[in-house]
């Protein structure tokens, strides 16, 4: 009996982790070195999220906001979050996003990519 409750319990945790907006996947990745400037940034999570509560920024490497101010969250499918960014020169830039969840629970992260010369 213990353990059918202890199984239970345990199903429980990982389904209400899974209704988070956790980052799941990101365009580009953190960490990875480009030859070009990618048109947007696009994180995925794994549940829907608030358009209302939900912001991507993209930093240079003096912390200046250089995306086109344009954060939103994708209608269709409530688990992507994009910005559009122009033409960029080469550097390391910080990607710094926070989200609320449809579950109400705010999540919150960042992370860097490169641009080549």
């Amino acid at each position: 009996m213990r353990r059918v409750l202890a199984v239970v319990v345990l199903l429980g945790l990982v389904s209400a982790a899974a209704a988070h907006g956790v980052l799941e996947r990101s365009e580009p990745r953190g960490g990875s070195v480009l030859k070009s400037a990618p048109a947007q940034v696009r994180l995925t999570f794994t549940g829907a999220i608030e358009p209302a509560y939900s912001r991507v920024r993209v930093l240079d490497g003096g912390g200046r906001p250089v995306d086109q101010g344009d954060s939103s969250v994708d209608p269709d499918t409530r688990t992507v979050l994009r910005v559009s960014l122009p033409a960029l020169p080469p550097g390391r830039y910080r990607v710094s996003w926070r989200v609320l969840s449809v579950d109400s629970h705010v999540t919150q992260g960042d992370f860097t990519f490169r641009i080549a010369p």
